[in-house]
């Protein structure tokens, strides 16, 4: 048995997403209500926002819902296929793509510290999704109105880093999965 509350709902909604294939709202409504939660679809749609939640193409070819700040290991247990590294790193990169292109102005690289001008407002949005993924190469973000500070562990990781964010952010992941479809 759950509280009544926003949080244990959402909980509840990246359980479901994590021990489910979930492709539609009304399939996640259904489980939801199984765990003695009633959610209008306005509700579950504002909540799968609020979770950054997109559907991503698996392995085995279905649709479903990705949370990512999802552990990759519960990925993985959901797919009959198992997901690569680079397939991993691939759905990171679409998702981080599709949130911060247009969020970010300039990236210039100090050493090992990356400094990230966004929209006034994006910074914290922006250092979140970043924060929520496994990057190799990123220790952590700060974050102010519209400048996020990446810290990372050497000075080539954050030339690496800088040129990944530049190039996601301009499109290129985009086209790329354009030409693939």
């Amino acid at each position: 048995m759950r509280p009544s509350n926003k949080a244990a709902r959402l909980d509840a909604i990246r359980q479901s997403i994590r021990e489910h294939k979930v492709s539609s709202q009304l399939q996640l409504s259904e489980l939801l209500i199984q765990q003695g939660i009633n959610v209008t679809q306005a509700t579950l749609s504002r909540d799968l926002d609020e979770l950054h939640a997109t559907k991503v193409r698996f392995p085995d070819g279905i649709m479903a819902y990705w949370i990512p700040d999802i552990s990759n290991q519960s990925i993985l247990e959901m797919t009959t296929m198992t997901m690569t590294h680079a397939e991993e790193s691939a759905k990171a990169d679409q998702y981080l793509a599709k949130v911060l292109t247009g969020l970010i102005t300039s990236v210039k690289r100090a050493n090992n510290l990356l400094v990230v001008r966004t929209l006034s407002g994006a910074a914290q949005f922006a250092a979140s999704a970043l924060d929520r993924q496994p990057i190799s190469g990123i220790m952590g973000t700060i974050a102010g109105d519209d400048t996020v500070l990446i810290v990372s562990p050497s000075d080539d990781q954050a030339a690496d880093r800088a040129r990944w964010l530049l190039d996601i952010t301009s499109g290129d992941v985009a086209q790329q999965e354009r030409l693939e479809a």
